[in-house]
């Protein structure tokens, strides 16, 4: 399988670099072609540009300026998206990628006359989210009802990629994780990327 693995945290250090790799690592082992992106090193600027949205509904929506990336998730079978959960929510980079590369004519194509989206990512079939929480899983899921997850499901996937499978692996109460909590969670990365 073609699989993208998309790194969205600014720190090479951080324990979502840490959970990145080993997705990577699994993935490569399991004989899957990965092209990594990590949105932070390569400078990915997630401000949807005036020119962009002002020609956003046009037919021929110029996306140049990010046609690498464009190009990258047009060839993804299957998206790997590492990330925190900062405020509940992707960082912003994240949902900068999602403005700007899942974009007219790429990720969907307006139907002018019906106000409806035709989904164009069909080659996109799975879909698997590493991420992370400070807050412990009761607030995330029961009290917040984990708001994110729900806008990439039925929002962004249901628009885009309706063949795709969206799995979630997630670590909750992160900012009181030991390390041996740490250590348990890369090797769930490792056996849920080894079932990918």
């Amino acid at each position: 399988m073609r699989i993208q693995a998309v790194l969205a945290h600014p720190l090479a250090d951080s324990f979502a670099a840490a959970v990145h790799r080993s997705a990577v690592g699994a993935l490569r082992a399991r004989g899957h072609e990965v092209v990594e992106t990590d949105l932070y090193a390569e400078g990915f600027e997630p401000c949807l540009t005036a020119a962009e949205r002002a020609a956003y509904f046009d037919p021929g929506y110029d996306a140049a300026a990010v046609r690498p990336l464009l190009e990258r998730l047009q060839w993804s079978q299957g998206l790997v998206l590492t990330y925190p959960h900062w405020w509940f929510d992707a960082p912003a980079i994240l949902k900068g990628w999602y403005d700007r590369v899942w974009a007219p004519g790429a990720a969907f194509r307006h139907d002018r006359d019906g106000g409806r989206i035709e989904p164009l990512l069909t080659e996109l079939s799975r879909v698997a989210v590493l991420t992370s929480f400070g807050s412990p899983w009761w607030l995330v899921e029961l009290y917040m009802r984990n708001p994110a997850r729900r806008i990439l499901k039925r929002g962004l996937l249901a628009a885009c990629a309706r063949r795709a499978r969206l799995d979630y692996l997630a670590l909750y109460d992160m900012d009181r994780a030991t390390a041996e909590v740490r250590r348990r969670h890369l090797e769930r990365v490792e056996a849920a990327m080894g079932r990918f």
